[in-house]
């Protein structure tokens, strides 16, 4: 009797339970926004992008008025693999304040404005990174003229830096822990931030590596006169955002990241995809070309959406070359950014 009056209570439960969630998700707002995105792409037909404003190397505008750089590059390359045509990639360059409310009401379809992957920015935003799109970090950049060498020489200094950026903080905490004094003076833009240091308002300008390195770029006699302290305060992985909720958005945007990795690490080029497509026999490759597998018509796109990305903008490689490395005006070294294979990060889960 005990027995069976268990299994009875126990059933009995389980229907409370059952009805309880029923209840529950009747009762609560629908937070699936599964394929939202991409159906909203397809239907309009252009791929639209948040970016830096007017930074070389990532996102800038040529004398032609046509967006160059890693971020535009990588933009390109989510828009070939959707819509078949990278120039179907529309930009809207954004304050480092503006990148997330512009996300989160729709206006953009993916963030690449140098923004860094943080645990505060995905537990409180609303948002989801895709995977790291390079690695960078905090630096500073100062006159050479004050011969500053290393960050305690800032000691008691006035620093520039932009709102809404991981930087205020990171230079708080850096500082605090060093026990060093400054004044920072922030700013809503990166370019009032830039005129100030210039102006000689500020004794040194904080950002990403990277960002820095464009800056100075940008800046007649900028490598002559202005310096990038070899000191890196933190470690800024830089990624593409997206809503959260939109699992089928998310998982095509990162394996668009993933493929570019791929394709350098298997020496696939802009100009050899084609070639190399069609001569595949190698199973895996035959798999990474959507020769086999069907991986495309899963992620809502043709299957040989990966031989269009790369036929696009290249490799990792090549897009890193010639927007920040070696052909680039900036000539930043790959560093982390390399593949795995040759001593750096970077590495992808198996196209299978």
């Amino acid at each position: 009797m005990l027995v069976n009056g268990c299994i009875k209570i126990r059933k009995v439960l389980v229907w409370a339970v059952s009805i309880a969630c029923l209840i529950l998700h009747a009762l609560l707002p629908d937070m699936s926004w599964g394929g939202e995105t991409l159906a909203r792409v397809q239907s309009k037909g252009i791929v639209r992008c948040g970016v830096s404003q007017g930074l070389i190397g990532l996102s800038f505008k040529d004398s032609s008025g046509r967006w160059t750089g890693f971020e535009a590059d990588f933009c390109r390359a989510v828009a070939a693999a959707v819509l078949n045509d990278p120039e179907k990639a529309v930009f809207m360059p954004l304050t480092p304040s503006a990148r997330f409310p512009r996300l989160l009401s729709n206006e953009i379809d993916l963030l690449l404005r140098s923004t860094t992957w943080t645990l505060g920015r995905e537990a409180y935003l609303g948002v989801q990174f895709a995977g790291i799109l390079y690695h960078d970090g905090q630096a500073f950049m100062v006159p050479r003229k004050n011969r500053t060498g290393k960050i305690a020489d800032l000691n008691n200094a006035t620093i520039c830096l932009v709102k809404g950026t991981t930087h205020v903080e990171n230079l708080a905490d850096y500082f605090g822990i060093k026990g060093l004094r400054y004044t920072p003076i922030i700013f809503e833009s990166v370019a009032d931030a830039i005129k100030a240091f210039l102006g000689g308002d500020c004794s040194a300008y904080t950002s990403d590596y990277v960002q820095l390195s464009s800056d100075r770029a940008a800046v007649p006699r900028g490598v002559e006169e202005l310096m990038i302290l070899p000191e890196i305060i933190s470690r800024e992985p830089v990624g593409p955002v997206v809503r959260r909720g939109d699992e089928e958005w998310l998982t095509l945007v990162k394996w668009v990241l993933f493929a570019l990795v791929e394709a350098e690490e298997r020496g696939i080029t802009k100009e050899n995809v084609r070639t190399k497509a069609r001569t595949a026999t190698d199973p895996s490759l035959r798999r990474f070309f959507g020769l086999e597998g069907g991986f495309g018509k899963a992620l809502g796109v043709h299957n040989d959406w990966t031989i269009r990305v790369i036929e696009s903008v290249g490799n990792y490689g090549e897009i890193f070359e010639r927007n920040l490395g070696s052909q680039s005006p900036l000539k930043i070294e790959r560093g982390m950014n390399r593949p795995v294979t040759k001593g750096g990060l970077l590495y992808v889960p198996p196209f299978r």
